[in-house]
């Protein structure tokens, strides 16, 4: 465990039984305008930013699960939030017009297949990472016929338009929603970077 998140998971560790004092100190923490040194803790803010009906000590658990999740499936944890933030604003009870469910936005059917609870947002970011990092590693292999772009920039194609599109384009497929969809992640990767004082992200997407 990174030695900053001690005091982050005691935070999350009172809520809800002791919030008023682990919890407090924490939302503090997220809250405060100033520069953050964890990805934790830019996550946090982000999800605060972009969900208030989320509170602080919440919005650091749900952080901590997604760079947990991204780390184990070799992803930035950023990328990771970025999209979650993008698909729901990180409500678990998010749901669609087209019926995609909870964080991650998995369709009933595809939840079902691989025995996931939609609304559980664990197993959700979990899920959503595993699936992620499984659509990075894949176009990373070049090859004759192989999909061209960013890593990156083709798994978020695949993960909003289904990977079928990608191969039938051999890259990011030419719709506006998808096209859009990368645009809008991008931002919000950029916009957590900011929150370290990190620059623009290298990756093209």
């Amino acid at each position: 465990m990174h030695r900053f998140d001690v005091p982050l998971v005691n935070a999350i560790l009172s809520w809800p039984r002791h919030r008023l004092l682990h919890g407090l100190a924490g939302g503090d923490l997220v809250r405060n305008g100033g520069t953050v040194r964890h990805d934790s803790l830019a996550i946090a803010r982000a999800i605060l930013a972009d969900n208030p009906r989320i509170d602080a000590v919440a919005a650091l658990y749900l952080a901590i699960s997604t760079q947990r999740a991204a780390r184990e499936n070799a992803l930035p944890p950023l990328f990771l939030a970025a999209t979650l933030l993008q698909e729901s604003a990180y409500d678990p009870y998010a749901l669609s017009s087209s019926g995609a469910i909870g964080i991650g936005q998995f369709m009933p059917g595809t939840a079902a297949e691989v025995g996931l609870d939609p609304f559980d947002p664990y197993a959700s970011i979990r899920a959503s990472a595993q699936l992620l990092g499984g659509y990075v590693d894949r176009y990373r292999m070049k090859g004759v016929g192989a999909p061209v772009g960013s890593p990156y920039a083709l798994a978020l194609a695949a993960y909003n338009a289904g990977p079928g599109a990608v191969l039938a384009y051999r890259g990011i497929p030419p719709y506006a929603e998808t096209v859009q969809y990368i645009a809008l992640i991008r931002y919000r990767w950029d916009k957590m970077r900011a929150y370290e004082r990190r620059g623009r992200i290298l990756l093209r997407l």
